[in-house]
């Protein structure tokens, strides 16, 4: 597909992970427009990078998705509608991986109760027996894709042995040991660590239920910077509440912002976190480069990176 752009809109809804104008600036180089958009200049470019989606895309030739997780999206419209979709998967395995690692390490040193002690000024070791270190315990990453990997790799690298749950159990690298979906059970059941990295779909929905929940070690500690609908959140909430896992460390939720009347907030041995895992201050710099490749291909009819759609 050779698509000829004149002017790439860059939304205003980029705005909550980097100033859209950082992004601007970063392909000021390249052979078109590059401009800071609202909904209302949509119509005036041929393709937008964006974090939202908006009907007005339909009659745009491509557009950029700031997030590996594009479900936002509707495939078959866009398809349609002849609309390219590309998303920004691979630039966020070692951000996600390092947050997945500090989780990790929080809970091993009890670096979240130190810190909850000092807002309330109080000095409270821990006991004799809480605090660990990380070699030689066992993380089930549920996703062997590139944010699965970047998880891989990282805890790798601490002395944790890392086993991953794939459609097939054939071997990926950076993972010690790969089990099938069909044995998810299995997986997670010998884990200190159960960390989600797949993508939302119609088969991932609500994946981690109350059986799944069962399935995991009471002292097992969860962790999702997957989707927030990959999670039956009542049923993780009624497990953390009985006791049937050790905590659990959050980035994403099925309502977000987290409702403030939500228990998540106030469980001790729960961490959260505001859907941030993949930030880091070069994020306009990443997207930047998958965006400036795909004009390069798009001018000359070849195939562009990660395409979705």
């Amino acid at each position: 597909m050779q698509i000829e752009l004149e002017r790439i809109g860059v939304h205003e809804t980029v705005g909550s992970i980097f100033p859209p104008e950082k992004l601007v600036e970063y392909l000021a180089d390249l052979p078109l427009e590059v401009a800071v958009i609202g909904d209302d200049e949509i119509a005036a470019c041929d393709a937008v990078v964006t974090r939202e989606d908006r009907e007005a895309f339909l009659d745009l030739h491509w557009i950029h998705s700031t997030q590996a997780g594009v479900d936002r999206f509707s495939f078959d419209t866009l398809s349609e509608h002849d609309v390219v979709l590309t998303n920004s998967t691979g630039i966020h395995d070692r951000t996600v991986g390092e947050m997945v690692a500090g989780y990790l390490l929080m809970f091993a040193r009890r670096l979240h109760d130190h810190v909850a002690n000092q807002q309330a000024r109080r000095w409270d070791r821990p006991e004799w027996d809480e605090a660990f270190t990380l070699p030689g315990s066992t993380a089930c990453v549920v996703g062997t894709g590139t944010l699965g990997q970047g998880v891989a790799e990282t805890l790798g690298g601490l002395g944790v042995r890392v086993t991953g749950v794939h459609r097939s159990a054939d071997p990926v690298p950076g993972f010690d040991a790969v089990f099938a979906t069909d044995d998810l059970f299995e997986a997670i059941g010998d884990a200190d660590f159960v960390i989600l990295t797949v993508p939302l779909t119609d088969e991932t929905h609500h994946l981690f239920d109350a059986e799944a929940f069962a399935a995991m070690r009471p002292d097992a500690y969860f962790v999702n910077v997957a989707r927030g609908s990959v999670v039956d959140e009542p049923a993780l909430i009624d497990a953390l509440e009985a006791g049937d896992l050790a905590g659990a460390a959050l980035d994403v939720f099925e309502e977000e912002p987290l409702p403030e009347e939500s228990p998540l907030w106030e469980m001790d041995e729960v961490i959260v976190t505001p859907h941030c895992a993949a930030y880091t201050r070069d994020y306009f710099r990443d997207v930047g480069d998958i965006v400036r490749e795909n004009v390069s291909r798009l001018e000359t009819g070849e195939d562009v990176m990660n395409r979705v759609v």
